[in-house]
């Protein structure tokens, strides 16, 4: 625990957090290792101060998530879309056609791409906040869904025009 706590702090009050948040994450961290080992499914892969540190991160980057889900409710992409438009972008109707189809792409892939694309989130930690097995499937995931969303654009550009 003590080993564990100054990189813990230093990261959860250098990405929004205070000393308790820190102190709290540390603590639900330690808990999951306990856990696990109480459960017999931890497997030593690394120093376990990394697992402690890892964990914790994860957990921080959740409660980062949560809240700012929480604070601006739903993703507006209207809005999102609004503030970061291009001019010339409006003029030739791709904006308002990646909205639309925006509006029509499905979960999880519109809150894969809102992440990356807005919040500027790390693959890792768009795995981490959204269940993925890693970043490698996060990144396939993202894949998938601009393939998605680039098909539904295409079909939003051509009824409008």
């Amino acid at each position: 625990y003590r080993e564990n706590r100054r990189p813990v702090v230093s990261y959860v009050t250098k990405n929004s957090g205070t000393l308790d948040d820190a102190e709290d994450v540390l603590q639900e961290a330690v808990v999951v290792l306990w856990e696990r080992i109480r459960e017999n499914t931890f497997e030593l892969q690394s120093q376990l101060s990394t697992f402690v540190y890892a964990t914790s991160r994860n957990i921080w980057l959740r409660r980062l998530a949560q809240a700012r889900k929480e604070q601006s409710g739903d993703i507006d992409p209207d809005s999102i879309a609004a503030d970061n438009a291009d001019p010339e972008e409006e003029v030739d109707g791709r904006t308002s056609a990646i909205r639309a189809a925006l509006n029509k792409l499905g979960e999880p892939c519109r809150t894969l791409l809102m992440l990356f694309y807005w919040e500027r989130l790390s693959m890792e930690e768009i795995a981490a906040n959204m269940g993925f097995a890693n970043a490698d499937t996060a990144k396939a995931k993202k894949y998938q869904c601009k393939e998605q969303l680039r098909r539904l654009a295409a079909k939003e550009i051509s009824w409008t025009t």
